[in-house]
Order: structure tokens, then C-alpha cells, then sequence
């Protein structure tokens, strides 16, 4: 062992060579990259890259990349480790970290790394963070990944409740803690409800009432969508879900609010691997197949989706890996290949082939019949969808003479299932493929009252004002981030009567009633629906009417 004397000049000496190479960059000087192709040091030459790649001097870049390569550093740099994270240079870190894994020296790293969560510092263990993105037609629900999409300002935030969790010595759940999921799973439901409840009458006390929020019978397994991200662990594939605040997947076997089919399935497909000989795909080095697996289950008709989404088009033996699959899961109806080949936090790509049936399942919400594809937005409880459904379409007021819009429509649940209550029915929706399942669902529940159109709603309505047209009742369905002052004052244009305002981020709802206010809308009463048991997410349902 160096001594740490000598270990600590040595750092010294190269953060103030690292700030000379700096500055040398900022002032144009080109001959020193060359000494950083040299050293080794990943991050520096990251820097000289990024200063190549917009010169559009290709041919440096690949002789730099080519020097990473022939790089590698002594066993002294172990102890190094933590001082490079702190000083941003993690490249550096990384590539001694990979050493000592190859040495079987891994005990050191461990350390290390449990020193730093001792110490509430994750983002050093984990040196590459990813925050997930979810939109309403493509993952807009964050309950089952801790809301990863949370930022921070109202127009895109949405903080957490029971933001620290509740948690138990005995949980019931063996990665409740590094899930981060189901925030508040050890919690006695009956705290749950009040807990969010209080929250929710604090949030909304100066715009309206709030109801006593509605809870459910039988609070788990009841997520009909359930997502694995797939990695590689010690030679075997796991499968589970990113570690909160990081992109570290923690694997899991069973989830307390996931259909347990769907877990199942994806177990399966886990242990089918090897035999197939399918890589799960490495972010860090671009290489393997398989990404993610996604599972969507009609519980109502008992169909079942599997979505297998790879790095690329090219999947060995595809027809024989769904036969297997079916042999142990005969009640699977249909099999998808999504291929996702881009850096992303996004977990579907824009290319999809069928390997196995229609490319659709269906099941029945409020006696309705809907049609789901892979990337349509889909509510995950439909159990208490079917009591927020009948909220909203109570909330309304329908007559049977109303012309509705159904702003973010989707697959066209609410306005199809408010069309047996209104005399019209308008759905808007940005999302094509969306749009498309909302026609088809219309035919199959021969409803000739609602028609959906692919556009944006607020600029939709504002043609509409233009026209002259009028409207009673808009239902609005934003995603988890919110409206938008532009769709609001689009509303206020159009003067409907009434607007039923359906919430997933109950901070971002009380912002957009502000502005309702200012556009000459007041919220009247609120309910809340806890369509997210043992999250620290709710649904809400405002009624506002015109002053």
C-alpha cells in the first residue's frame, strides 16, 4: 500500500493539473487533450469530446475513445475512489472500481459504497442517475416507481405524500425500503386514507370542499400494467425496478400492488434467458437484447399482453422463445416486440412487431368494452376507476341534453362511458395511436354519440369559439403534472358551464384552480379516490362552475 500521504499529494497534483487543462480548453488550446488522451482519465477526455464533437473533429474523438480503452490504473488508486466522486471526476472512479470487480477485490467497493449511504450520500454510489418521464399515454402513472418525475416548481412538480414513508422493523415487503414504490405499504390502510385525506382538504381548503375520500376493499395487487427493467447480476439475469433516486435496479420477485400473474410471467421470462441464450441489455456498454418487460392484464376478461422491449430488431429465435412462453403461460393472448434502441429513460420505442396474436387486449370498464394496445393510456386500478368514473359523471350533473368534451381523452373511457348520460360527446387527444383505440372502442360499443379527434384540446376549443360553437361540459384528464395556463384560458374561451376537473397531482390541481379563478371558474366541491393504495399518491375530482 502507497502511503496516504503520498496518496493525497497525488490528488492534489492532479485537480491542479486537471484546472491547467481547463483553462487550456476555455482559451482554445488543442495540444492539451493530447496529454489527456494519455493519462487514462475518462472525464477529462469526455470534456476535450464534447469541445471535438462540435468542431466536427471525428477523427480525435475516435482516437481518444481508442485511448480509454488501453487505459487502466494501479492498485493505489483504490483509495482514491471517494475523492474523485466528490471532485466529479466518476469516470475515473468507475474504471478502478470495474478493476477491482476483475481482481475479486470487491469487498473494498462494498465498503465504500455502504459508507456513502451510511451517510445519506446515494448519487456517489451510484454514479449515473436517470429521472423517468412518464406521459399520459406512455407510463403517466408514477405511484409504482416513487415519482421519479417529480421536479421543482408547480408547473412541474408533484411532491409525494407521506414524503419519508412509513416503515415497520418486520416490513412486509423485502425491498420496501430501496424500492421506494409504495411509500406507505407498512402503514395500517385506515392511516392511509386519513393521512391523505388531511392533505388533501389542506391543499384545497381555499378553493373548495373536499369529501371524505374513497378508499378500497382490498388494497393490493391491483395494478393491471406491471413493468421489470432487466439487468445482469453476478452472471444471472434479474429483473425488478430502478432503486429510488437512482438507476440501480433492485430485483424483484413479487410486488404487493402488482397483479401476481403478471409477476409471474416475468419470472418466467427471467429464467428463460439463459437457455435462449438472451443478454439483458447494458446501458453502460451498449451491448445485450432484452430491456424491459412490460405485462398489461384485462382483469375483467382475463386477456394478457406481454410487451418485450429490445435494444434492437434482431431477436434470435423469436418464435420459439413465445412458444416456450405460452406452453408455461397458455393464458397469454398476445405477444409484442417493441424495439427501443435510443438513450433513454423512456421505457417504449416508436417500433413494434407481433410475434403472437392480435397486438390488442380488451376488458370492461363500467359495462364498456375498450380496446388497449401496448402504449395506450389505460387507468392501473380499474377497480377504482370504475368509482371515479361515476364521481366525475356525477359531479357533472348530465341531463342527457349536454355536449361534452373529454380534453385528454386517450382510449376514450370517460367520454364513452358519459355518452349514455349526455346528448354529444367531442374526445381530443394528441396521441394517435390513442385516438385510433378510441375509435375502434366507440364501434365496439356501438356508441354513435361520441366522436374523437387527434389534436391539441386547447387549441381544438379556441377553433371551436372561433366557429361560434358552444359546449356545457368539459372533462379534463391531465397527466401527473398538470394543465396548462394556455388549455385554461382555451376553457374560459369556450364558456362551458361546467368543468370536471379529474386530478392525478392534487399540488398541480391547486395551481390550475388559481387560475381557473382568475379565468372566471370557482371550484365548488372535491372527492378523493385513492387509486394508488400504499402510495403516497390519490386521485382527486374537482367540480368548477362558471361565475
Amino acid at each position: 500500500m502507497i502511503d496516504n500521504r503520498l496518496k493525497k499529494e497525488r490528488f492534489r497534483k492532479d485537480v491542479m493539473e486537471k484546472g491547467e487543462k481547463i483553462k487550456r480548453v476555455k482559451n482554445g488550446d488543442r495540444n492539451s487533450g493530447k496529454s489527456t488522451e494519455k493519462s487514462g482519465d475518462k472525464s477529462r477526455g469526455k470534456d476535450f469530446e464534447n469541445k471535438r464533437g462540435e468542431r466536427g473533429d471525428g477523427n480525435r474523438k475516435k482516437s481518444v475513445e481508442k485511448s480509454w480503452e488501453k487505459s487502466a490504473f494501479k492498485d493505489s488508486d483504490r483509495g482514491e475512489e471517494k475523492k474523485w466522486a466528490k471532485s466529479g471526476d466518476k469516470g475515473r472512479g468507475k474504471s478502478v472500481e470495474n478493476k477491482w470487480e476483475k481482481g475479486g477485490d470487491r469487498n473494498k467497493g462494498k465498503n465504500l459504497e455502504k459508507k456513502w449511504r451510511e451517510q445519506g450520500d446515494r448519487s456517489k454510489a451510484n454514479s449515473k442517475e436517470k429521472v423517468t418521464e412518464g406521459n399520459k399515454d406512455n407510463f403517466r402513472d408514477s405511484s409504482k416507481y416513487g415519482g421519479k418525475e417529480q421536479k421543482k416548481d408547480y408547473k412541474n412538480k408533484d411532491r409525494s405524500y407521506g414524503k419519508g414513508g412509513y416503515e415497520r422493523k418486520n416490513s412486509i415487503c423485502p425491498v420496501f425500503q430501496k424500492c421506494g414504490g409504495c411509500q406507505l405499504l407498512d402503514m395500517p390502510y385506515e392511516k392511509q386514507l386519513e393521512q391523505k385525506q388531511k392533505q388533501l382538504a389542506d391543499l384545497l381548503k381555499p378553493y373548495c370542499h373536499i369529501e371524505p375520500i374513497i378508499g378500497m376493499k382490498n388494497p393490493y395487487y391491483y395494478r393491471n400494467k406491471v413493468h421489470a427493467v432487466f439487468d445482469f447480476e453476478k452472471g444471472n439475469p434479474i429483473s425488478g425496478v430502478y432503486e429510488a433516486n437512482s438507476h440501480r435496479v433492485v430485483p424483484v420477485e413479487k410486488c404487493m400492488i402488482e397483479d401476481q400473474k403478471s409477476d409471474e410471467i416475468i419470472g418466467t421470462i427471467r429464467g428463460m434467458l439463459k437457455s435462449f441464450k438472451i443478454r439483458t441489455y447494458n446501458e453502460d456498454t451498449g451491448y445485450g437484447l432484452l430491456r424491459h418487460v412490460l405485462v398489461r392484464r384485462g382483469f375483467a376478461t382475463g386477456e394478457i399482453m406481454v410487451v418485450l422491449v429490445t435494444a434492437s430488431p434482431v431477436f434470435p429465435s423469436k418464435n420459439n422463445f413465445v412458444k416456450a412462453l405460452r406452453e408455461k403461460h397458455p393464458e397469454i393472448t398476445t405477444v409484442i416486440q417493441n424495439v427501443n434502441n435510443r438513450d433513454t429513460s423512456m421505457i417504449l420505442g416508436d417500433k413494434e412487431h407481433v410475434l403472437y396474436g392480435k397486438g390488442f387486449i380488451e376488458d370492461v370498464l363500467c359495462g364498456y368494452r375498450f380496446r388497449i394496445s401496448s402504449k395506450s393510456f389505460y387507468q392501473i386500478n380499474p377497480v377504482q376507476t370504475e368509482v371515479l368514473y361515476k364521481k366525475a359523471i356525477e359531479a357533472a350533473g348530465l341531463t342527457g341534453n349536454e355536449r361534452v368534451i373529454d380534453a385528454y381523452c386517450g382510449i376514450g373511457t370517460i367520454g364513452i362511458v358519459a355518452s349514455s348520460f349526455a346528448k354529444e360527446v367531442i374526445g381530443v387527444e394528441l396521441n394517435r395511436d390513442a385516438v385510433r383505440d378510441a375509435v375502434e372502442n366507440a364501434k365496439i360499443n356501438k356508441v354513435k354519440n361520441a366522436r374523437f379527434f387527434c389534436n391539441d384540446a386547447g387549441k381544438f376549443m379556441v377553433n371551436m369559439a372561433e366557429n361560434g360553437e358552444h359546449v356545457d361540459v368539459v372533462f379534463m384528464d391531465p397527466p401527473r403534472s398538470g394543465s396548462t395556463e394556455e388549455f385554461i384560458e382555451s376553457v374560459a374561451k369556450l364558456k362551458p358551464e361546467k368543468v370536471v376537473y379529474v386530478s392525478c397531482g392534487p399540488e398541480t390541481l391547486a395551481r390550475d384552480l388559481e387560475y381557473f379563478r382568475k379565468m372566471g371558474y370557482e371550484a365548488r366541491k372535491g372527492w378523493g379516490v385513492d387509486l394508488f393504495p400504499n402510495t403516497g399518491h390519490t386521485e382527486t375530482i374537482v367540480k368548477l362552475c362558471r361565475k
